[in-house]
Parts: structure tokens; C-alpha cells; sequence
């Protein structure tokens, strides 16, 4: 029976994989007592005794963790920013080519950030195929549910009493375009420049919508031959699925696979302008759900065990 710890577990994430692992019953979960729960020496310890280690935390203690434990041999998997684009890290994202071999034999896994999953599942295959320009200077839309914002950004939302009105209605930001999450989604979509990106966050929990434009004129193919591509990346009976021109009457709710570990892509649009979308779950896909599906892969389990899909 693997034995798991999760550095982090009172987090939004750390929570989710928690109760996701909950009815597990091929894992052992092992916990730390709330007054050791900061103590550097007891989670370097649970950490060096788990088969796989879950680390739930900003980014610098995320560091600081994984210095603790220099020559363990648990497989650690980091849903932080820290090692995203880290030497030496395999990054956690099955769907492209290589990477699930790679995961399954690596010790040290970064999970993808949530707006970066769906950005680079809807472009990577479109570079590799030759349809978009590796030189392609593209835009990108996010729109998110708030508790990817954390506890902070939770208990904003859901404060009744002192809520500010501004939250009634979508916001963007990141407005600097140096949001954390492009570098890893330059790097691994294949592109060389960081799309002009546009996440939102809006007044609903869970869920989110990646949506990449595209004009005809500038990539070499149809909206057939993106669909091809698609199709062979993303086989039926995995987590990420093609679903078409799928929508709800000509409408894309981010919330659709609010609580769901699946992601679905979809293609809309006419001969002259393209619209690529994913739709998934920020704490699923986005977060815990591919956290545990590279969890699965590195114990050479059945990738979707305990997936919600």
C-alpha cells in the first residue's frame, strides 16, 4: 500500500486532493498533528517516509520543502509555481507526447498551473501538427471560478455581509501580462512568445473556460484539420477529450465540469475565424484532479483510479 503525505493539506488544494484520496483504499494517507504541522523537521520527516508527497504551498515554502529533504527517495509532486519550468522537475502534463513516460519515472513532478492546462492542451498539439507558427503571437482568454484565488479570495466571495459590490461583476486581471503561469505555457505549447493574456475571474465557484482565437489566414489548415489533430492527441477514455463543436445552445459555460477531473475542447467558429476552447474544473484538471492523475501514473496505477471524469 503507497504511502502519501500532503505538505499543505489545509489549503484549497491540499483539501481537494485530501478528499479525493479519501475513499481510497490502495493508499495510506498520513497526517501530521496541527502543532507539528509547521515544524521543518517533522515534515521532512513524513515527507523522506512517503512513497509520494504532495506539496500544497506558495512558492517559497514549496522550495524551502523540498530542501529539506535533498536525497529522499519519495516522489514529490508540486502543484506551487516554483519548479514549473525548473531543471531537473518532469512537468506534469501526461497529454503531451513523451511526458507520461517521463512522469512514471520521475521523482520530481511539477503539477501544471490551472489557466496555463488549458492554454498549452489547446495549442500544443496544433504546433507539433505544423497548423499553428511556432512564431504565432496569439491571445488567450481565461475565465475562472474564484476559489482558484485561494482561501482569501473565498472568503471575499462569500463574506454576505461585507462583500464589496465590485465583485458582483467579472474582473480581470493580471493586467501587467506578466501573469505566473505564462512562462510554462510558452515553453510547453511550443511557441516562441507568451500570448497576450486575459484571465477573469467571475462570481462562481468552480470552473473554467481557456479560449485561443485564431484568424484562418494565419495558420496552414482548417478547422477540419484542428479537429484531426485533436483527435489523434486526445483518444477517447482519457481525462482530456475532444467533444467537437459541443456547447449549450450556442453558449460555453465555464461551470459545466465544475467539479469534474475531466477537461473537454471544443472547436467554433467559420471559415475565417476560429475559436478553440477547454472547459474543466480549476480544482480538478486545473489542480488536485491532475495531481492525483500524476500521482496514479507515477505508482503505476490506473491513471484515472479516483478520478471523477
Amino acid at each position: 500500500m503507497a504511502k502519501i503525505f500532503i505538505d499543505g493539506s489545509a489549503g484549497t488544494t491540499g483539501l481537494r486532493i485530501r478528499e479525493r484520496l479519501a475513499s481510497r483504499r490502495d493508499l495510506e494517507i498520513a497526517t501530521l498533528p496541527d502543532e507539528l504541522r509547521k515544524d521543518p523537521a517533522a515534515r521532512a520527516g513524513a515527507i523522506d517516509s512517503a512513497d509520494v508527497a504532495f506539496l500544497c504551498l506558495p512558492d517559497a515554502a514549496a522550495v524551502e520543502a523540498v530542501s529539506l529533504v535533498p536525497g529522499t527517495s519519495a516522489t514529490i509532486i508540486d502543484t506551487s509555481t516554483a519548479h514549473r519550468t525548473a531543471p531537473g522537475w518532469t512537468y506534469g502534463m501526461p497529454e503531451l507526447p513523451g511526458m507520461r513516460r517521463r512522469i512514471r519515472e520521475s521523482r520530481r513532478i511539477a503539477n501544471p498551473g490551472c489557466h496555463a492546462s488549458g492554454f498549452i492542451l489547446l495549442v500544443a498539439p496544433l504546433v507539433e501538427a505544423g497548423i499553428v507558427p511556432r512564431s504565432s503571437a496569439l491571445c488567450a482568454f481565461s475565465l475562472t471560478g474564484y476559489t482558484g484565488g485561494g482561501k482569501k479570495m473565498i472568503a471575499e466571495y462569500e463574506d454576505a455581509a461585507g462583500r464589496p459590490p465590485l465583485l458582483d461583476s467579472p474582473r480581470q486581471y493580471g493586467l501587467t501580462q506578466f501573469h505566473k503561469h505564462l512562462p510554462e505555457m510558452v515553453k510547453y505549447s511550443g511557441l516562441d512568445l507568451a500570448p497576450a493574456f486575459c484571465p477573469v475571474v467571475a462570481d462562481f465557484p468552480s470552473g473554467m473556460e481557456v479560449t485561443v482565437p485564431l484568424f484562418a489566414r494565419d495558420i496552414s489548415g482548417t478547422a477540419g484539420d484542428i479537429a484531426a489533430a485533436y483527435r489523434a492527441a486526445y483518444p477517447a477514455g482519457g481525462v482530456v477529450t475532444f467533444a467537437g463543436d459541443e456547447s449549450e445552445g450556442g453558449f460555453l459555460a465555464a461551470s459545466a465540469l465544475a467539479g469534474s477531473d475531466a477537461m473537454r475542447i471544443t472547436i467554433h467558429g467559420n471559415a475565417e475565424r476560429i475559436i478553440l476552447a477547454a472547459r474543466y474544473d480549476n480544482l480538478g484538471k486545473g489542480a488536485s484532479g491532475a495531481a492525483i492523475q500524476n500521482m496514479n501514473i507515477a505508482l503505476g496505477l490506473p491513471e484515472c483510479e479516483g478520478l471523477l471524469l
